[in-house]
């Protein structure tokens, strides 16, 4: 029996880690562990501070009080009764494409298993009702079982975006770089009822990188995308340049 271990970071009782478990318990011993609240973007936070504490839920779901990240670390390192096959982050309400991906907590959840030595996808919805959590699901278990059957080097993690469409109007899967956005836009300043200032982020930045090939052009074109991430953030192609000047200082 494979044994999976679902993470998120829109909360335990969000309804894309509900169908995410559904479809994921049709074949295999599922755990899932989650944010007892929303997380999103709190990117790989670590909760360092306060202790972290578990509930266990009613539907067999462990919440806890603390990121995607504690929730995968805790639940590979202390809750897990035999070690999970793989890690299945989300299905996050929206897209985790281009730039989010460094925002991302379902992003983070999944690189939290592969820090760990596991292999690991991040599942994400892509539209504006955000209805079609079965979609994804279908695809996220599809995905699952061929990664465990082909996996990949162990520095890597699948993102995976799934337009929110029924599953008779998918075209198909793409496999895709990262897209870009123009960056954000600026913050909104209010007033609280006291009268004193207060700020929220403005809205995310329109695509700019969204041509053939990339995260954003697939998903936009009815495909399910998914992209290959690596954890090693290193510009290797400027290793050799670098060193050449700081020699000098």
């Amino acid at each position: 029996m494979i044994n999976i271990l679902v993470s998120n970071d829109d909360g335990v009782r969000a309804p894309g880690i509900m169908a995410l478990t559904h479809a994921l318990s049709a074949f295999a011993q599922v755990l899932t562990v989650a944010p007892d609240r929303n997380c999103s973007g709190a990117s790989n936070s670590l909760t360092l501070t306060n202790p972290l504490r578990i509930n266990n839920l009613e539907n067999g779901y462990i919440s806890v009080n603390g990121t995607p990240t504690d929730c995968v670390h805790l639940a590979i390192r202390q809750l897990c009764e035999t070690e999970p096959d793989i890690v299945v982050s989300g299905i996050n309400a929206g897209a985790n494409m281009g730039d989010d991906t460094l925002y991302s907590g379902t992003v983070a959840a999944a690189m939290e298993g592969r820090f760990l030595g596991l292999p690991a996808i991040a599942v994400s919805l892509v539209g504006k009702s955000l209805i079609h959590y079965d979609t994804a699901a279908i695809f996220a278990a599809k995905i699952v079982k061929g990664l465990l059957e082909h996996p990949i080097s162990r520095d890597q993690i699948l993102n995976v975006n799934v337009p929110d469409l029924p599953v008779a109007q998918i075209k198909g899967i793409k496999v895709t770089r990262l897209g870009a956005r123009h960056k954000a836009e600026g913050m909104i300043k209010t007033q609280d009822p006291a009268g004193k200032d207060i700020y929220w982020l403005g809205p995310v930045g329109s695509e700019q990188d969204a041509g053939e090939g990339t995260d954003f052009g697939a998903v936009a074109a009815g495909y399910v995308s998914i992209t290959p991430l690596t954890v090693d953030l290193t510009a290797y192609n400027q290793l050799d340049g670098l060193a050449d000047w700081i020699i000098k200082i």
